[in-house]
């Protein structure tokens, strides 16, 4: 079955609710590696409650999903083939310690890259506080898909990705991840068994269980927070990256950045493996 174009780009969404407790904020900043340091004073407000509390912004990417709609056999997509390849976050207010959220999701775009060459699908979603009626972030999703090239669509063109500098970076740091990593993280909404059963991981070609991307992403977003913002939640207005490769939980990620006024481009890597695992990443300070 082939992608029919029309009928993805009309897709019909649900709109998504979710309320969401301080608990819930502190156990996904225990799954991106807050705390991991207990008497950083930076690190404390994000996992006390006792503290002057704060949600990690990038909690956004877990909130209000549409689930794993990909599976859904008449999208005509082979779930089995696709790769999230691009994840970026718009901030507009700081997110609430607690509240309910809502969200609906939409195809903004997609491209044929060829029969041998795969699918790009492009989606949003608004992320809205339910109270208030304030618009918190906008969530952008780049997937790839393998197996679904040469339905005819057009090929492009394609956004091109951020460009890291080639001097030295101006900041490095270095952030480690537990062996249960991802034991925690899907905890946050993500329970697909790749993560968590190593008979699962063996069969797609792993080691062993690897860390979700999108924890990955907080990972290097804790990186930019603490090395620029001095854990000033109100400074981050935008990140965007590309995923290069996966990260086994127990490795240490070092993500390199470089300032050029508000812009903050980076990658990050594996240091036991010497792999980058994200790349092209920008973040815009405000």
């Amino acid at each position: 079955m082939a992608i029919d174009y029309d009928k993805l780009m009309d897709w019909p969404f649900e709109e998504v609710e979710q309320t969401y407790s301080i608990k819930d904020s502190i156990v996904y900043a225990l799954g991106v590696g807050y705390g991991h340091d207990p008497v950083d004073e930076g690190q404390l407000p994000f996992v006390f409650e006792e503290a002057d509390f704060k949600a990690v912004p990038t909690m956004a990417v877990v909130l209000a999903g549409p689930g794993f709609w990909l599976r859904d056999p008449e999208t005509g997509i082979d779930w089995r083939k696709i790769l999230h390849g691009e994840q970026g976050i718009r901030w507009h207010k700081p997110l609430p310690k607690s509240t309910t959220v809502t969200a609906r999701t939409r195809i903004t775009r997609i491209l044929d890259k060829g029969a041998d060459k795969g699918a790009l699908i492009y989606s949003e979603r608004d992320l809205v506080d339910k109270s208030t009626g304030d618009k918190l972030a906008t969530l952008s999703s780049t997937t790839f898909a393998r197996g679904d090239g040469g339905f005819g669509g057009a090929p492009g063109p394609q956004p091109q990705p951020h460009e890291v500098p080639e001097r030295a970076p101006c900041a490095v740091c270095d952030l480690p991840t537990r062996p249960h990593a991802a034991l925690l993280y899907r905890l946050s909404g993500d329970p697909n068994p790749l993560h968590a059963d190593p008979k699962v991981a063996a069969a797609a070609g792993f080691k062993a269980p690897i860390l979700h991307g999108l924890c990955t992403l907080g990972i290097a977003g804790h990186a930019v927070l603490r090395s620029f913002c001095g854990y000033d939640t109100t400074r981050l207005k935008s990140l965007k990256l590309r995923f290069s490769s996966p990260v086994y939980p127990g490795e240490t990620i070092r993500t390199e950045m470089w300032q050029d006024g508000d812009v903050i481009s980076f990658r990050s890597k594996v240091l036991e493996r010497d792999t980058v695992v994200l790349n092209n990443g920008c973040v815009e300070l405000g």
